[in-house]
């Protein structure tokens, strides 16, 4: 899979010098990035919703759900299979602007994912904020030069939150265990929590003997984990299977 950028847009668009400009030195806004099948993504409610809300925070202004759809149609053109991700930035005009993005389409790697355990936890974490925060972004590299997958951010006495741009779930007796702890609610996780028994507490670092497997989700879907930190955890094949399925399940919205 490649990571090239196909296509930018600004408000249905393309991007002029004077924008890119403009957004090199101005990052501040939010975000929320999909996978697209056919023209169509899972949760568009949910995606829709999160920028709402996060525009209301972040600019005090309204954001007009079918407009941004609109700029994400006309983004794709005729690409049927993509990575979206819209963002609403600070335009030139100091007003909310609607970026869209455009990749090739991904999804998440077949072999147990390792995760490096690290003392940070982000800011105002329930946005998807634009660039994400310098701490987050240094320990992600940190663990990956380390030789790992994909950071976990942890809080004082090991509390774990969030993988550093993924949800982390465990398997129980019950179901999925999400962290009771701040974290962005990732839109997998929500469209998993409406299908699969779950719930929410504190889980820490010390706890993770204790559970029948780990998981984590993002925009791209659902993988296992087969390690966290020097730890060897079981890999609940049959769990992962049912889980999958339940994602599979979920209707695809057109956009």
């Amino acid at each position: 899979m490649s990571d090239r950028v196909l296509r930018v847009e600004v408000d249905g668009r393309a991007v002029s010098d004077e924008q890119l400009r403009h957004l090199a030195l101005h990052s501040y806004g939010h975000f929320t990035a999909m996978q697209v099948r056919g023209g169509a993504v899972r949760g568009l409610d949910l995606h829709l919703a999160r920028l709402t809300a996060a525009n209301h925070e972040m600019f005090g202004a309204e954001l007009d759900p079918d407009r941004v759809r609109a700029h994400i149609r006309h983004a794709l053109g005729d690409l049927a299979d993509a990575s979206a991700r819209t963002m609403i930035v600070l335009g030139a005009d100091d007003l909310p602007a609607v970026l869209v993005t455009v990749r090739p389409p991904a999804g998440v790697s077949s072999a147990p994912l390792s995760l490096r355990s690290v003392p940070y936890l982000r800011p105002l974490p329930h946005l998807k904020q634009i660039g994400g925060g310098f701490g987050q972004v240094y320990y992600r590299r940190l663990a990956a030069r380390d030789g790992f997958d994909e950071a976990l951010l942890t809080g004082p006495e090991g509390v774990i939150a969030e993988g550093g741009i993924t949800n982390v779930g465990f398997f129980d007796g019950t179901g999925v265990v999400w962290p009771d702890a701040p974290a962005l609610s990732g839109i997998t996780m929500q469209l998993l929590e409406r299908d699969v028994p779950s719930r929410r507490t504190t889980v820490r670092l010390a706890d993770l003997p204790t559970f029948d497997g780990v998981l984590v989700t993002s925009s791209r879907g659902i993988a296992a984990v087969g390690r966290v930190d020097d730890l060897r955890v079981p890999v609940a094949t049959d769990r992962m299977k049912a889980l999958s399925e339940a994602y599979d399940a979920v209707p695809w919205d057109r956009i």
